[in-house]
């Protein structure tokens, strides 16, 4: 598997991740995105406690949910459980803590359009054609006119 490390900031506090090649998918360390979601003075010992109560409830996430080394604070590389970006979507969901809600807001935001879209597949052709032209590319919607 070939990695590429990176580490994220969000609000000053650092969050590991790994992008697996192979998979096409980002893999971020579940106890940094617990440290800033709650503050905790001990995220490690959150994870644990929440890893538990998820499995008592048949939680499958926690299961699928798997280690990788990553350089930790003391700079040495230590196994750390991670969570691709649909299992740390599902895991931020369980996460009881008022930092956690604007995301969980935000996610069911997303969910909602989206569902919209699947009964009206021309809004989600709307979506796509608004983050078209935000990304700055020209809006002209005939090609041969305008070439």
């Amino acid at each position: 598997m070939t990695k590429e490390t990176a580490i994220k900031l969000f609000e000053e506090k650092q969050v590991r991740s790994v992008w697996d090649v192979e998979q096409e998918k980002w893999y971020i360390s579940i106890v940094d995105v617990i440290a800033v979601l709650t503050e905790s003075i001990d995220p490690n010992a959150y994870w644990r406690k929440l890893k538990q109560r998820l499995k008592e409830e048949g939680n499958e996430t926690v299961t699928n949910c798997h280690g990788l080394k990553m350089q930790a604070a003391d700079g040495k590389m230590r196994m750390t459980d991670v969570a691709n970006t649909e299992q740390l979507f599902r895991l931020i969901q369980s996460v009881p803590s008022s930092k956690a809600e604007p995301f969980k807001l935000w996610l069911a935001q997303v969910a909602s359009e989206r569902l919209d879209e699947m009964q009206d597949p021309e809004l989600s052709i709307d979506r796509a054609l608004e983050q078209y032209l935000k990304l700055g590319y020209s809006d002209c919607t005939d090609v041969f006119l305008c070439n």
